[in-house]
């Protein structure tokens, strides 16, 4: 199962939509503009209810972020201090990265290598495009918080 998350360009705040393999719009991603730190919600396209979101800890050396579907903190991603790639430690069900985070060419695998999920980045376009590619269709809110929660990272003034 895949995901095709699209940034918009011309945006005041962080904004994507989210489409299915088939293109039909499926979650659409928007950021605070007033916030402290980055605060990022997920919505379901048809229903417009909020189904996860993140939000940046401050007052950290390099950046962290909580992870919340359906309002519970269910985990988190921080970036770890390396000298040439970037590298993050995720706090949910022993999950890792592993590949070319800076790429955007990498896998989330679990404690036994299995893979979670595939990203990669889109050539090309106007704007990011980024393709996950799942496994198991279970994984699909947590896999997205956490490309969102990376490229917030990748992105922050921290860096």
């Amino acid at each position: 199962m895949k995901l095709l998350i699209k940034q918009r360009v011309f945006s005041w705040t962080d904004t994507y939509d989210v489409y299915d393999e088939n293109g039909c719009a499926k979650y659409y991603v928007r950021s605070e503009f007033f916030s402290i730190g980055h605060k990022i919600h997920v919505y379901n396209t048809l229903t417009n209810l909020e189904i996860g979101s993140i939000s940046e800890r401050l007052l950290k050396f390099l950046p962290e972020f909580k992870i919340y579907i359906n309002g519970n903190n269910i985990g988190s991603i921080r970036k770890q201090l390396t000298l040439f790639r970037p590298k993050y430690h995720i706090n949910y069900n022993d999950w890792h990265v592993t590949g070319d985070i800076l790429g955007w060419d990498y896998d989330v695998v679990d404690n036994h290598n299995n893979i979670i999920m595939h990203i990669s980045k889109e050539l090309l376009h106007f704007g990011d495009t980024y393709v996950l590619d799942f496994m198991n269709p279970e994984n699909e809110i947590m896999g997205l918080l956490l490309v969102i929660a990376i490229d917030a990272a990748n992105c922050s003034k921290d860096n």
